[in-house]
């Protein structure tokens, strides 16, 4: 890519879209950087520091806030999350694609700050697919499938504030249209020149 700058490519959709499964495929290139996030909760059993999350005390990490090191953050269940802004600016400019996943929510907190990036909707091809890919899941009671369900359909009415929208019916398809969008694709634009593009999908 030379002396181009990358970009910030932030992906997010609905529980059960499929959006951290086109993630862990996009992380196999090379020119991509996998946001860590920052939290203040427990390292879970395997958990290495740095690899899934940089883990910090909330007082190191309420700092950082102050210091204006964070691009969003985020208080869920007690413990805060965050984005480091550092990482960020390191890969764009050495002319990678900085990739996040992130909750609709925050995605959207972050375009209404006018912060630069691509901002990418995975949605499902249908919400009978959403349904059962959930359901199959198994892991939650039907009440609170239900509240994912309803939260899901809210998220899905946003996607039209999104820079590009992804329909993952099939997987392979959906990561090289994505691979497309962020100028990943072979012979196609350096990650800043698909920014500015500025392009809508579907």
């Amino acid at each position: 890519m030379g002396s181009d700058k990358g970009c910030m490519l932030l992906i997010s959709g609905p529980s059960g879209c499929g959006k951290s499964t086109i993630c862990e495929r996009l992380r196999q290139d090379p020119r991509v950087i996998f946001s860590v996030s920052a939290t203040t909760r427990e390292p879970r059993p395997g958990e290495q520091d740095g690899c899934e999350y940089e883990f910090l005390s909330k007082e190191v990490f309420r700092a950082r806030i102050e210091a204006g090191a964070f691009i969003e953050h985020a208080e869920v269940y007690g413990n805060m999350y965050g984005t480091l802004r550092e990482p960020m600016r390191a890969a764009i400019d050495q002319g990678l694609v900085y990739l996040v996943e992130i909750d609709v929510q925050g995605a959207l907190q972050l375009k209404a700050l006018d912060e630069p990036g691509i901002y990418v909707f995975v949605a499902p091809p249908d919400f009978e697919t959403l349904r059962q890919r959930l359901t199959n899941r198994g892991t939650e009671a039907p009440e609170a499938l239900e509240r994912r369900l309803r939260k899901a359909e809210d998220e899905y009415r946003e996607r039209v504030k999104y820079d590009h929208v992804v329909i993952n019916d099939d997987l392979d398809v959906a990561v090289a249209e994505v691979r497309r969008i962020a100028g990943l694709a072979d012979g196609e634009a350096s990650p800043s020149q698909a920014s500015d593009s500025g392009n809508s999908h579907g």
